[in-house]
């Protein structure tokens, strides 16, 4: 039974872990392309490339709220803040 119940949670493992493959820059080229041809842009002109940088843009402002946010949790995690006339401080 133990056996069993351990090989079925060992299976979810590594079908999650595959699940989480990263795309390489040449997939998501391609994806990115194909989001901006589905909203009508056609390839080669002004705003098929403006629509390219905007998405890419929301990725990267994407990130940096991720990483802030997980930035604002490890201070949190590690200090806590303190108040210091009228602000929220972290304790260094």
């Amino acid at each position: 039974m133990r056996i069993r119940l351990l090989i079925t949670a060992l299976a979810t493992i590594v079908a999650g872990l595959s699940a989480c493959q990263t795309m390489t820059p040449e997939e998501r080229r391609a994806a990115d392309e194909q989001r901006c041809q589905s909203y009508g842009f056609r390839r080669g002109t002004d705003g098929f490339a403006t629509c390219l940088q905007r998405i890419d843009l929301d990725r990267r402002a994407e990130s940096r709220a991720q990483s802030a946010e997980m930035m604002d949790r490890m201070a949190w995690d590690l200090n806590g803040p303190y108040i210091y006339r009228d602000r929220w401080r972290y304790r260094h």
